[in-house]
């Protein structure tokens, strides 16, 4: 069985998040990590589940763990990742994004607006995503990891908005939480996860 081990990050670059609540996190992250190996594990090891029941079965509930430990490991990861201050937007230097902020959402500003709403009227994460059908950004809100993904879509910014990521410092204010995630936002690795997706192959329907 191949075992997946967590990613470790540098948290030295986030500001007004503090490193105790950010560990935390993390650690919940490495949670889904071990949940995600167990449940591959039983799988794997497994030859036969008799009586598989969509109400409830063995099976069943394997298959629901594991969607939701490996979309809690993927999504974290990516919100761990485009976490950091120091490489704040910039027009000039990441013009194909900026372009397409204009096109999709009439700018920045607009854009900012639009994501904190979404962030606001969800439980879960808030997404910018680029889709491969239409070729456009979109927000996507869900409610848990599970719950409200868009197949094919290419994540670009990623933000968690459980209450796990911002209690311990800023209580019941998923506002003032918003507001240090928006000035903390690498936007460097946005950047870097365009033009990945420039370089997929073009998609077929």
């Amino acid at each position: 069985m191949s075992v997946y081990y967590p990613q470790r990050y540098s948290f030295h670059h986030v500001r007004g998040i503090s490193l105790n609540q950010l560990e935390q996190h993390y650690q919940l992250y490495v949670g889904y990590v071990n949940k995600w190996n167990e449940i591959q594990r039983i799988l794997e090891q497994t030859p036969d589940f008799p009586n598989p029941n969509a109400t409830f079965s063995l099976l069943r509930g394997l298959q629901k763990g594991q969607s939701y430990a490996l979309n809690g490991i993927k999504l974290h990861e990516l919100y761990f990742a485009n976490l950091g201050a120091g490489h704040p937007y910039d027009p000039e230097r990441y013009r194909e994004l900026a372009h397409l902020l204009r096109r999709d959402f009439a700018g920045f500003e607009v854009f900012s607006r639009r994501f904190t709403e979404v962030a606001q009227a969800v439980r879960g994460w808030a997404v910018l995503a680029i889709d491969p059908i239409d070729q456009r950004l979109h927000i996507y809100g869900s409610d848990a990891h599970d719950e409200g993904s868009i197949w094919l879509a290419w994540p670009l910014l990623v933000l968690d908005v459980y209450e796990h990521a911002y209690m311990i410092d800023f209580g019941i204010n998923r506002r003032e939480y918003l507001k240090v995630f928006m000035q903390n936002i690498n936007w460097a690795v946005v950047n870097d996860r365009l033009e990945a997706y420039r370089r997929l192959p073009k998609f077929h329907r």
